[in-house]
């Protein structure tokens, strides 16, 4: 028993800001004063708050300290570990109450509001040690299943708790394992998407870093749901930890007899592979996730017929994605009633959301359904920084559309944000203030799809590059009126006729755009201004006479030299030579240079 546990994420955020080093010299610095017996580092997944990592928690007190470097590391084990004095200076202080209190994590404005079920142990257990998964409850749910339960009344507890598919359709769980029961065949599959491809978002990531036992165990759970022996992961090759933590918790799982043969004596068989994929964003589209899985190149295919049907090599196949499974074994442990008892009417339980932007604290968040986006942003968030104002929340990646600052108060689900254009997606809310131009958005989601179509059908692989064209042109200056209206007609056209949902769901960023943002794109159009000053080539730089002191700040850091002006006196920028930098807006002290 240890007198003390330091907790340290070994997320991929806070592994890229060295905790790994924190680590190591955690356990240095601890066995050097010869606490090794009385102090245990655990490397766990990610805390969710990622704008302070690197993490670090020490229990009992519970301190949170953030932004830590492995300089600050001999100080907490000397001061911390070994003289009981909390590091002040490197606490959240959100936390701190008084000079001799701090309070628990989950009464911080960031987590007070949050319900984690499919978090639930990410940045509490050692995502590498099956033992700790265990001693949370962890394959209970698989036991009682297999022991108490029949196939049946295991899909009858899944649709009465309201499950739907967390990445994007929404689709019902309970429906979609019930397809694939009904249908006989020699072999059935289970597989997991994992290919989490949308800008900005990281929920599976965490969730496979941080708890990769509870979707082996809800996949094995869903196995026996539909008769299935055989199940598989399609991973993103660019998620090294969480391929590594999977492995290990595979491997982990069949030495325990929990994958394999037998599972807990019962005859039942169900084993699980990985299999990686190269980074197409199109393979998050199930029938293409299934023919990258058959080593065939990533393409959708036509439906009907559907993967309950004939999925991977042609066998009735289930698919959903980690957050979906992640939220399984608690279903099964304590009822459809308590999962049904969160969120709407129609949308049940909650959602994780990665949470990023033009926002204070970026990171993870889970919420029930119906939470209210205006929550999420200033109150879970903390709001938008720097004195600027909330413009717009983008959801559902490159599938999904802008939420505008009128709808701040909507409650979030799936079919409430249908019905305002945007869509849940698999969880990236990426927030932007007043400095965000929203044709430039719609620009960029439409450059990442036009890279990412497949091309196998003509109206995805030629219409998003017709798209980007004309928003290239609008852009830089020399759309028309009537370009705003082919962009509308080609939107349509695209819906109505691209063979999968990437082709199908490629305009959205740009019809949300244009129905709240429409006078962006007329002062792009009709007056050759970007209300915003990001599109380069209808910004200029212009300095204010009344407010330049003649400093010289701005003259000498200009790269092409195109500013000048004496010393003491009012500077002027000459336009044909900026090359609108906004190095010398930056470099400003006094507020005297605009963009125009």
């Amino acid at each position: 028993m240890y007198r003390s546990n330091v907790l340290v994420c070994g997320g991929t955020g806070c592994t890229s800001s060295n905790s790994e080093l924190i680590i190591s010299r955690l356990k240095e610095e601890i066995a050097v004063r010869g606490l090794d017996k009385e102090v245990n580092v655990v490397r766990t997944g990610c805390f969710g708050l990622c704008a302070l990592g690197p993490i670090m928690i020490v229990y009992p007190e519970g301190s949170f300290y953030s932004r830590v470097t492995p300089e600050d590391v001999p100080e907490i084990v000397e001061e911390h570990l070994l003289k009981g004095r909390i590091v002040k200076r490197l606490l959240y202080q959100e936390t701190v109450v008084d000079d001799n209190t701090i309070k628990s994590l989950n009464h911080t404005p960031f987590y007070e509001k949050q319900h984690r079920v499919a978090l639930r142990n990410c940045g509490v257990i050692n995502p590498e040690c099956i033992d700790e998964y265990i001693a949370v409850d962890g394959y209970t749910a698989l036991g009682k299943v297999l022991t108490e339960m029949t196939p049946e009344q295991v899909i009858d507890v899944v649709k009465a708790s309201g499950l739907r598919g967390r990445g994007g359709a929404g689709f019902p769980t309970g429906l979609k394992w019930s397809f694939a029961a009904k249908n006989q065949a020699d072999q059935k599959y289970v597989c997991c998407n994992a290919d989490e491809g949308d800008p900005g978002a990281f929920m599976d990531r965490s969730v496979l870093e941080g708890d990769p036992h509870s979707v082996l165990e809800a996949m094995t759970i869903a196995g026996y749901a539909i008769g299935s022996s055989q199940g598989y992961i399609y991973v993103r090759a660019e998620y090294p930890i969480a391929v590594k933590r999977l492995q290990i918790a595979i491997d982990q799982a069949r030495e325990y007899g929990l994958l394999g043969k037998n599972i807990f004596n019962t005859g039942f068989d169900f084993d699980i592979g990985l299999r990686l994929g190269a980074g197409a964003f199109v393979c998050g589209e199930e029938t293409a996730l299934m023919t990258s899985i058959e080593g065939k190149r990533g393409e959708p295919r036509p439906r009907p017929p559907f993967p309950a049907l004939k999925g991977l090599f042609q066998k009735p196949t289930i698919l959903n994605n980690v957050e979906t499974y992640a939220n399984i074994t608690q279903i099964i442990l304590k009822g459809a009633d308590w999962f049904a008892s969160m969120g709407t009417e129609k949308s049940k339980g909650t959602k994780v959301f990665a949470l990023g932007g033009k926002i204070k604290h970026t990171g993870l968040v889970e919420v029930p359904m119906g939470t209210t986006l205006r929550e999420i942003v200033e109150e879970i968030g903390g709001g938008v920084p720097d004195g600027h104002t909330f413009k717009a929340a983008q959801t559902g990646g490159p599938s999904g559309g802008c939420i505008p600052a009128s709808e701040l108060d909507i409650k979030i689900d799936y079919d409430n944000l249908l019905s305002i254009g945007a869509m849940m997606g698999s969880g990236g809310l990426i927030v932007m203030d007043d400095t965000t131009c929203m044709v430039d958005i719609a620009k960029f989601f439409l450059e990442f799809t036009v890279d990412e179509s497949c091309g196998k059908c003509t109206p995805c692989r030629i219409g998003t590059r017709r798209l980007l064209e004309v928003l290239e042109k609008i852009t830089s200056g020399n759309g028309t009126m009537e370009d705003i209206d082919r962009l509308e007609e080609l939107c349509h056209y695209l819906k109505e006729n691209s063979l999968c949902a990437l082709g199908q769901t490629a305009p959205n960023p740009v019809l949300s755009t244009l129905h709240y943002f429409r006078d962006e794109y007329i002062a792009h159009v009709t007056e050759h201004r970007c209300p915003a000053g990001v599109c380069k080539a209808l910004t200029n730089y212009v300095i204010l006479e009344d407010k330049c002191r003649g400093c010289t700040l701005c003259a000498r850091n200009c790269p092409v030299g195109a500013i000048t002006g004496s010393v003491k006196v009012p500077h002027v920028i000459d336009t044909a030579k900026c090359i609108k930098c906004g190095a010398c807006m930056e470099k400003c002290k006094f507020g005297a240079i605009i963009k125009k």
